[in-house]
């Protein structure tokens, strides 16, 4: 088939909240150009939905304009139009007089778009599934239309869908007759977004946590290919509103609202610490919670990974052991002169001794000059306050105020028209006074050419700095327009922003704990055990629940304290030793042999003629059998895998400059320009990464399982 153009291919990812789309592959991937959210209204028919909020406003008209005037006669003359009435009507029009106004009581009904508002709308994905279907469609097709450009046609518009975890083979195949059906599709490819997240990364194994709205999907992904088993689809009460339900649950008792609450969260001052990072005005205990009783078992620490304290020969004093001071000093500090002469050791004695006075003069020295050093006021980080303060932006909804900027803005109209003289649309463009003084170029001469020439120019530049002073004073009506409808509050918060994960004082478990144990089990569920390793080694987190600072580093500092054993602990290699080995003698005549169920240590068979017999036949043998079995059951579990030894995130790439502004937590719409780029144009079908039209009228909606990613 033809090979499809970069700017033909449709991206669309359906998020819970937001979704993404885009048509076209620049050369530089780039993030999304379309962000709509994630949300229908029901419209007047029954069936259909609008993106946006429809309102209704009435305004009244004014259909008779009736004024009396006298004659000289004494009779009065009307002026104006006169409308049509009935008889009942016209009494009460001829009432109208001495220039009043009759007002209909038939209103004329208008319509507005509201992109703002929130009011009646339908989410059909909660949780990546989807919940309303009809919703959902038209809101796919919403954006569709939305970048389907009137110059091309549909049927050269390859599609890449971004699929949640969580969808069904029955959701693929229901999106699969809606987009060939519908939009008449050459190509469609759906593709998963952990996958996708692969692609971004350019890394083929990893564990990918995508931390959503209201969930959080783990998986495993090994050599590109997702492990179903044990996988973490829409982990419910782990997301982003957990956490705002969590400052919600904290601030609320203050006067807090959920909105207040979300802008806290998405703010610069909402942090999260590494665990065990006490918060600033607490003091720090000096008892430790046991989080890793492996790691307490096997080195005496409370916990395990890189930050764990751990118990080194330079950290214990020796002082107490050095035979100077035992032999130089008694127990009240005098000194015994015999000892240190008997020692040998009174140079030695003696430098240490100078050493120390000269110490305690330069300490002396350094403590009086802090004090007469002015201090200078130090600005502290967010982590070191124990109070700070955001902007709160509320939105104000107020009808006489939208009316008295429509009116604000009629009236600067009104005068920019007034001064400006004449119609914009009349005046001569330079092009048209350059041909206009053609004629007199010719009769005048270059030098007279030349002169008009400069004059054009300057002209132009004259208007093009008029047109950009116009666009800049219409940019700051636009700003001054929405900072009417905008009230900016500073607001002042505790500790409470640092405590956006952490758990309930009777629970003990956290957002953080939750996910680290769903990432435990992911990696625990994966069938190959070398691989294990590996997917530790290579975490990837993303979404938009992970944009709050300090996040990642929190969770891995969890994952460190719950499930890092270090290779130097005892107890990994007393683990690994199998427990039905037998102990040697104390005479070392016997070596460990193993002891089988079933079988005695004094058999009168020689073991040595008893392999050779059955070597060719080894089910004659079952002592071999049983051996064999025991040495793959133990060979399944012997990794490091199920207790790593190193907790790593996967590099984030480094030549998409674009994305790197904005930030790396929709890496999968990143995945999907890749995969698109490959798929559609370079593989061109090869590998069968997309389903085209003919498949789907030979086979129908369920050979997309067989062509998707």
């Amino acid at each position: 088939m033809p090979p499809f153009k970069d700017e033909h291919i449709l991206i669309i990812s359906p998020g819970s909240q937001t979704t993404l789309a885009q048509l076209g592959l620049p050369e530089s991937f780039t993030p999304a150009k379309l962000r709509v959210p994630t949300r229908m209204f029901p419209a007047e028919r029954k069936g259909e939905w609008e993106p946006y909020k429809i309102r209704e406003i009435r305004r009244k008209k004014e259909k008779t304009n009736v004024e009396a005037t006298e004659q000289e006669d004494g009779s009065t003359a009307k002026k104006g139009d006169v409308e049509m009435v009935d008889v009942d009507e016209a009494d009460g029009a001829k009432s109208l007089t001495n220039g009043e106004s009759r007002v209909e009581d038939d209103d004329e009904p208008l319509y507005e778009e509201d992109p703002n508002s929130d009011e009646g709308a339908v989410y059909p994905l909660k949780e990546g599934r989807v919940t309303n279907w009809p919703a959902f469609l038209a809101l796919l097709s919403h954006v569709h239309n939305a970048l389907s450009s009137p110059f091309h046609t549909p049927i050269h518009t390859p599609i890449l869908l971004i699929a949640q975890p969580a969808w069904t083979s029955h959701d693929h195949e229901l999106l699969t007759q809606f987009f060939f059906e519908k939009f008449k599709t050459p190509a469609l490819c759906i593709m998963d977004s952990a996958m996708a997240v692969c692609y971004a990364y350019g890394i083929g194994t990893a564990t990918v946590i995508d931390v959503g709205y209201g969930k959080v999907d783990i998986t495993a992904v090994s050599d590109f290919v997702t492990h179903e088993v044990g996988r973490g689809v829409a982990i419910s009460g782990y997301g982003g509103e957990a956490m705002t339900q969590k400052l919600l649950s904290l601030l609320g008792p203050k006067g807090w609202t959920r909105d207040m609450c979300e802008q806290l969260k998405k703010s610069n001052i909402c942090e999260l610490f590494p665990q065990g990072t006490p918060f600033p005005g607490e003091p720090q205990g000096d008892s430790q919670m046991i989080t890793n009783p492996a790691a307490a078992a096997s080195t005496g620490a409370t916990e395990s990974g890189p930050g764990a304290p751990r118990v080194t020969i330079s950290d214990v004093d020796m002082r107490d052991d050095d035979p100077i001071i035992k032999d130089g000093e008694d127990n009240d500090g005098v000194l015994d002169v015999a000892s240190i002469v008997a020692s040998g050791k009174t140079a030695e004695f003696l430098a240490r001794k100078e050493r120390e006075k000269a110490e305690r003069a330069a300490a002396k020295k350094a403590a009086t000059d802090t004090a007469n050093t002015i201090v200078k006021p130090v600005r502290l980080p967010n982590s070191k306050k124990e109070r700070n303060t955001f902007w709160y932006e509320e939105r104000r909804q107020s009808q006489e105020d939208s009316d008295a900027m429509n009116e604000n803005g009629k009236r600067a109209a009104e005068q920019n028209g007034g001064t400006s003289g004449a119609d914009p649309k009349r005046q001569k463009t330079p092009e048209r006074e350059a041909e206009a003084s053609a004629p007199s170029e010719a009769r005048g001469g270059a030098a007279d050419g030349v002169a008009v020439t400069e004059e054009t120019e300057t002209s132009r530049r004259e208007k093009d700095k008029a047109a950009r002073k116009e666009e800049k004073r219409r940019n700051r009506q636009l700003l001054l327009a929405e900072s009417r409808d905008v009230l900016r509050k500073e607001i002042e918060v505790g500790v409470e922003r640092f405590m956006a994960a952490s758990g309930d004082s009777l629970e003990g478990e956290g957002i953080l704990e939750g996910i680290a144990d769903g990432v435990h089990r992911t990696v625990l569920a994966v069938e190959e055990v070398g691989k294990r390793g590996e997917l530790w080694d290579s975490l990837i987190m993303v979404g938009n629940g992970t944009k709050i600072r300090g996040f990642k580093d929190a969770l891995v500092s969890v994952l460190n304290s719950k499930y890092l054993i270090s290779p130097s602990s005892a107890t990994i290699f007393t683990s690994e030793l199998p427990s039905n080995l037998s102990t040697p003698l104390a005479t070392g005549a016997n070596t460990p042999q193993p002891q089988l169920p079933g079988m005695s240590h004094s058999s009168n068979v020689n073991p040595l003629l008893l392999a050779a017999t059955t070597a060719s036949n080894p089910v004659l043998n079952p002592a071999a059998s049983i051996i064999s079995q025991q040495h793959q059951q133990h060979n399944l579990h012997s990794s490091h895998g199920q207790t790593p030894t190193s907790i790593k995130l996967a590099k984030i790439p480094e030549y998409f400059p674009e994305w790197k502004d904005v930030g790396f937590e929709e890496a999968s719409f990143l995945g999907a320009q890749v995969a698109a780029k490959v798929v559609f144009v370079v593989d061109q079908g090869i590998s069968k990464g997309f389903m085209t039209r003919v498949e789907y009228n030979e086979v129908g909606p369920s050979g997309i399982h067989e062509c998707s990613l």
